[in-house]
């Protein structure tokens, strides 16, 4: 269950190419100039990247931006073009260790994620503090930037983060009747102790298609159903690459960073801008199957300097609707709100 979970959750990373009626809408390389490329980091591996939007050098805002689970750098954000040149963003995406162009890393954990992410913002001189956007399991990431380089960040947006259940500040109560630890659980167990048993199972042609997932009310809401659509799948999990063990490693590896022990609980956290000179998000899809609303409501509500917004009728996929990425733009850069997703129910207190 947890690979056929990294299937579905690729699914959503890459939009197709979009025809040039679409460029206005979707900042593509048309109208942002884009360089992908690697560098050395200081322990010989090499981290690919990727550069949108206006140049760094002319750009008011610059984001970082963190993949998901069997994505990778060339990941669509769709943030208006319009929005892009009116506030001067600049955005740097990247594949995560193991992930695309970049190298494995022997001893990733948790941490290293942060320090990644700081050594490529001081190969690029993108300056002291920048902005960061973690998507799904992309958010693990962005907890470790909270811990260890919280002063390098100049904003913060999660967008349907992920939620270890295993945190130590995460009450029974809250998590006893959800249905999905159970599973994690098994998937984890698995991807430890029998990955060469997981890596053949999940290669057996009576497994589900990808087709047969993008259906399945289980995962997906309609919203969600209705973007999968429109949208082209991720090579990296196909049933073709994830024969390649590297690619199935690598897919292993990252969900056992996501849901396993962790050097810090994330809900101990203290707030990283106490003189309200910045914010942290969380964007939650209302009726999102993956990770759900009980949970991002409870993480909100034990640290109450974050900003929580909900997508009504929104599932794990709401960084595909239409206007999301703006209001997640305008609310991490400039402080706006839209009453819409504003929660309709109160915090789950601790």
């Amino acid at each position: 269950m947890g690979l056929l979970g990294m299937v579905y959750q690729g699914k959503k990373q890459l939009p197709s190419p979009p025809t040039p009626s679409e460029t206005s809408e979707t900042g593509s390389p048309e109208d942002s100039p884009e360089v992908s490329s690697r560098f050395k980091l200081r322990d010989g591996r090499y981290l690919a990247y990727r550069e949108r939007g206006v140049p760094k050098d002319k750009a008011k805002f610059k984001i970082i931006i963190v993949h998901g689970l069997g994505s990778s750098k060339e990941m669509n954000f769709l943030a208006p073009q319009e929005l892009i040149d009116e506030l001067g963003i600049y955005f740097l995406l990247f594949d995560r260790a193991g992930y695309g162009e970049s190298d494995a890393d022997p001893k990733h954990s948790v941490k290293s994620e942060a320090f990644d992410i700081q050594e490529l913002a001081d190969h690029l001189q993108i300056g002291s503090k920048f902005y960061v956007i973690g998507v799904s399991m992309g958010s693990y990431s962005i907890w470790s930037c909270l811990k260890y380089i919280p002063d390098r960040l100049a904003g913060v947006s999660f967008v349907v983060p992920v939620v270890n259940y295993w945190w130590r500040s995460l009450p029974d109560r809250v998590i006893k009747d959800d249905y999905r630890k159970k599973l994690v659980r098994w998937s984890m167990w698995f991807a430890n102790h029998a990955p060469g048993l997981l890596h053949w199972w999940v290669n057996q042609k009576w497994l589900p298609s990808t087709s047969v997932l993008e259906r399945n009310p289980v995962f997906f809401n309609d919203r969600d159903i209705d973007v999968l659509k429109t949208i082209s799948g991720f090579p990296m999990l196909t049933q073709d690459k994830l024969r390649e063990r590297s690619v199935f490693d690598t897919l292993r590896r990252d969900f056992m960073l996501a849901f396993g022990k962790w050097e810090f609980d994330p809900l101990d956290l203290r707030n990283p801008y106490p003189q309200n000179e910045s914010n942290v998000h969380i964007w939650q899809g209302l009726e999102d199957k993956v990770v759900p609303v009980q949970l991002q409501r409870f993480v909100s509500g034990k640290l109450p300097w974050i900003r929580y917004h909900e997508v009504p009728n929104g599932g794990h996929l709401i960084v595909h609707y239409d206007g999301i990425c703006e209001a997640i733009l305008r609310s991490l850069l400039l402080g706006e709100e839209q009453v819409s997703f504003r929660p309709n129910t109160a915090k789950i207190i601790p």
